[in-house]
């Protein structure tokens, strides 16, 4: 699960840099859950962030 369905937030990339100054690569991957919400009037499972499930911008199915 990469990507947010609502709001588009995929990983973000850089480097690892060390007190020596060497540098790796490092992803940094959003907090993707998997929620049953109510798209148009049927039930999906969708991969939603967490910041878009707090604020509301998706409507659960119960």
């Amino acid at each position: 699960m990469a990507k947010c369905a609502i709001c588009g937030k995929g990983p973000s990339f850089g480097n690892n840099v060390s007190h020596s100054n060497n540098k790796s690569r490092k992803v940094w991957k959003p907090n993707v859950q998997r929620v049953k919400t109510i798209d148009s009037g049927t039930v999906r499972r969708l991969p939603v962030c967490t910041q878009c499930i707090k604020s509301g911008r998706v409507s659960k199915a119960l």
